[in-house]
């Protein structure tokens, strides 16, 4: 792309932002209306609150703002393109893709959109797909020739199914063809392809994987997703909590994600509120027998909503380089009498000071959008290093730290 090109991308791409939410719900209208088998790839209880709808384009902006400079939102883009991979996103979609965004933009901008602004911002969007349909060939194959590996969907029978607390159930997966099963990182997740009865399109759902990997069974450990006036039920998640019992099978995509542990020596700190103990629970399970420090922290509203907890417990209890505590924001009298928790309200920087020797560590937390913004500010606060904070979030798109640095603080997620 020449000069001038990039200094338009750049120059626009805060207009993109600015307008995301418009550009977006934009986008997945033409989108549909062009593509309609796409609906079975996209998450529509997202797209019903609108969380897909600003995501794309934010995802866009972001990419756009460092044309020049992608390496300094690699982690983004791995993220995406690990997803992609998950989903089974093919090099003859991108197009559609692109075609239905550029529409969108010109339809939102109007005369801002000038012809010159279209084309560069085409070009840019060709070098964005071409750097993504390259790195999805190179994740697609690593992934299949891995030992155990599989391309698309594999089968899984629910061997056992375990109430953890009234919302949680783990379900316990072994292939249909009794062949071997590929490893994965701690971290990682897999992708279930739902076909429910009663619904209209496919549904595609990524969960995290919750036990420790090598094991010849995968686990996931899923929140039953209850709605409100303004929010539905979750589709998948009361299909699989209220419909699918043990001996049923379900397609599963290989594991994939790139929240995983660093291989180095400085103790490892994880934080989880709600349900995004998932991930964290395989890391947990992972480090415990290896010597390496860890200090485990949850939060959650209270011991009837606190999932493994017990085995947590047990954990602490059996090895020494294994800590643990639990926040409770609504702790019950029951709590307070057995003084089962550590703290009451919410996780602080003056508290993980007070419970941690020092801040040399490496940091992963996982859990809901406030939560994070919340973790992400404290340790920014006790100056850990970028290098040393990894997060995962169940949303779209979360922007954790607006900045006017070339690297945003940006996840693409579930």
């Amino acid at each position: 792309m020449n000069s001038t090109k990039l200094s338009i991308v750049k120059s626009t791409a805060p207009v993109l932002k600015d307008h995301s939410r418009e550009i977006g719900t934009r986008f997945y209208n033409l989108l549909f209306s062009r593509a309609p088998e796409l609906y079975n790839m996209f998450n529509q209880s997202n797209q019903k609150r609108g969380l897909q709808q600003e995501a794309l384009t934010y995802a866009v902006y972001a990419a756009g703002e460092t044309l020049d400079h992608l390496k300094n939102i690699e982690p983004l883009i791995m993220r995406v393109a690990e997803k992609h991979v998950a989903l089974g996103v093919k090099p003859e979609q991108y197009p559609v893709v692109g075609e239905a965004l550029l529409q969108a933009v010109k339809d939102v901008l109007g005369d801002k959109a000038t012809d010159k602004v279209i084309d560069a911002w085409s070009e840019a969007y060709n070098t964005i797909a071409d750097a993504f349909i390259n790195l999805e060939h190179d994740l697609y194959e690593g992934k299949e020739q891995k030992p155990g590996g599989w391309h698309g969907f594999r089968d899984f029978r629910v061997v056992k199914k375990v109430e953890e607390t009234d919302l949680v159930t783990s379900f316990y997966l072994k292939p249909e063809d009794q062949q071997p099963i590929s490893s994965y990182e701690p971290g990682q997740y897999l992708t279930l392809k739902a076909d429910i009865e009663g619904e209209t399109y496919t549904h595609m759902r990524h969960y995290s994987l919750s036990d420790v990997p090598g094991k010849d069974y995968y686990r996931i450990s899923v929140k039953r997703e209850e709605g409100n006036g303004e929010v539905p039920d979750g589709v998948v998640s009361n299909y699989l909590h209220n419909r699918v019992q043990e001996g049923d099978t379900l397609p599963f995509a290989v594991p994939a994600g790139d929240f995983t542990m660093m291989n180095d020596d400085l103790p490892i700190v994880l934080i989880s509120g709600g349900i995004g103990l998932t991930p964290l629970m395989s890391m947990l399970n992972t480090l415990a027998d290896t010597g390496r420090s860890v200090t485990y922290i949850h939060a959650t509203q209270n011991s009837s909503v606190h999932a493994m907890k017990e085995h947590v417990e047990q954990l602490t209890s059996e090895y020494p380089n294994v800590d643990s505590y639990a926040c409770y924001d609504s702790p019950t009298a029951e709590d307070r009498s057995a003084q089962n928790f550590d703290k009451e309200g919410f996780i602080n920087l003056d508290w993980l000071k007070s419970i941690l020797p020092s801040n040399q560590a490496d940091f992963y937390f996982c859990g809901p959008v406030p939560f994070m913004k919340a973790v992400n500010k404290a340790l920014k606060d006790w100056n850990i290093p970028e290098k040393q904070t990894h997060y995962e979030v169940f949303s779209p798109v979360s922007i954790l730290e607006e900045q006017k640095s070339e690297k945003p603080s940006v996840t693409a997620s579930r």
